[in-house]
């Protein structure tokens, strides 16, 4: 889901740098390493997003969680 969200968004902001070139002061419509560096953001805080829940998940005996619903 994180990736195609990332796909999803990039597509988008492409689709939409050429009405908001008039406001970019300093950087071209389509910098390149400005639209991997969010991307890489955004992944990484998708994945600590998901991490962290499926580690504490995963200490937990699965017959106490089955016992506990």
């Amino acid at each position: 889901m994180a990736i195609a969200g990332t796909l999803a968004g990039g597509l988008g902001a492409l689709a939409l740098t050429r009405y908001l070139s008039r406001l970019l002061f300093g950087v071209s419509s389509l910098d390149v390493p400005t639209f991997l560096a969010m991307a890489g953001v955004l992944s990484a805080v998708a994945l600590l997003a998901c991490y962290i829940p499926a580690r504490r998940a995963s200490r937990i005996s699965p017959t106490v969680a089955l016992r506990y619903e």
